[in-house]
């Protein structure tokens, strides 16, 4: 991100720019940053977008080959294309021959860092990481927000809104400004607000779920599980997240045995710093064989679905009333 942002302001860029990762709002945002930079904001004649897998190879060269029209430099944009999963020879291969007024951005989820494509971008120009960010990040970011739009909160509110939005900053960046409407004309946020206004992602009431099910709250269990059903989350979804909740507290609970930090621990396991504690709170509910006998029946229900023994959502809701009894 800082490469990017030292581009911008030496006013001096490369051919061509990847910019991949789970953190979709960054990307998108540092997008947005090279296209007004290389091109302006109201220069549509040199500016190119393309979305989807389905792009023609030879079209996007055609027009990487054409001069700018009263500018610059020409610019083209290719939004999850998909070209660095699969085979794109003609187009890794054109990478060594981009011409000087010519730039390309690559804005993808994913990426094989073994392929011709990845390779080629990374020797044109330059490659751009954009992963989930930590609670220190995560926090000085809402904290600026907040200033600018002179509001308030206290550090234990701030934590409730994080575990209710989890570390996705698009989704952050939505409840915040929900929160914004919502206490208009005031300046502190309080913890009656953010239970409000604020609703918690699935991964949050899965989380809420498992502690029902360790609880031996049957019917608050599968109460949370049929709200997820009339929000049309897939019932194999569902089944998916489970299946990862009981895996990382396994693995919280197996780490922390062998005497790891909170921090380690978060590095580790993939989740933020801040949740990694109430993980290890709901893990010593279960015992190790519990936690790997869940994940096992995860697994054989999936199995079940797939070989048509069980339908989908009776076998995610076998497997709650299972574990609450």
């Amino acid at each position: 991100m800082k490469s990017i942002d030292a581009d911008i302001k030496a006013g001096s860029f490369q051919k061509a720019y990847l910019l991949y990762g789970e953190e979709s709002y960054l990307k998108k945002q540092y997008g947005q940053k090279l296209r007004q930079a290389l091109a302006g904001a109201d220069d549509t004649m040199n500016v190119s977008f393309y979305e989807g897998k389905n792009i023609n190879p030879g079209e996007i060269i055609d027009l990487a080959e054409t001069l700018p029209f009263f500018a610059e430099r020409r610019l083209i944009m290719l939004e999850d294309s998909g070209v660095f999963k699969g085979a794109s020879e003609e187009l890794a291969d054109y990478m060594k021959h981009i011409p000087d007024a010519t730039c390309f951005v690559f804005v993808e989820n994913e990426v094989d860092k073994r392929g011709k494509m990845y390779k080629a971008v990374k020797n044109a120009g330059r490659v751009v990481e954009f992963p989930r960010q930590n609670q220190e990040v995560l926090t000085r970011w809402i904290l600026a927000r907040l200033g600018r739009e002179q509001k308030k909160i206290t550090r234990q509110v701030l934590q409730l809104f994080l575990e209710k939005t989890g570390d996705d900053m698009e989704y952050i960046d939505k409840e915040l400004e929900k929160l914004f409407c919502y206490t208009l004309g005031r300046e502190v946020i309080s913890k009656e607000d953010v239970e409000a206004i604020c609703v918690a992602q699935t991964s949050g009431k899965i989380f809420e779920m498992v502690d029902k099910i360790a609880g031996k709250q049957q019917k608050q269990a599968l109460e949370l599980y049929y709200d997820l059903l009339a929000l049309k989350e897939p019932p194999m979804r569902i089944l998916f997240l489970i299946a990862r909740q009981f895996q990382i507290l396994l693995q919280v609970k197996d780490l922390k045995r062998q005497g790891y930090d909170n921090k380690q621990i978060a590095a580790k396991t993939k989740i933020p710093a801040f949740a990694v504690r109430k993980n290890f709170v709901q893990a010593g509910k279960f015992t190790f064989a519990q936690l790997r006998e869940a994940v096992e029946d995860c697994v054989q229900a999936e199995e079940d679905v797939k070989t048509g023994s069980l339908n989908d959502r009776m076998a995610v809701e076998l497997l709650i009333v299972r574990y609450s009894i």
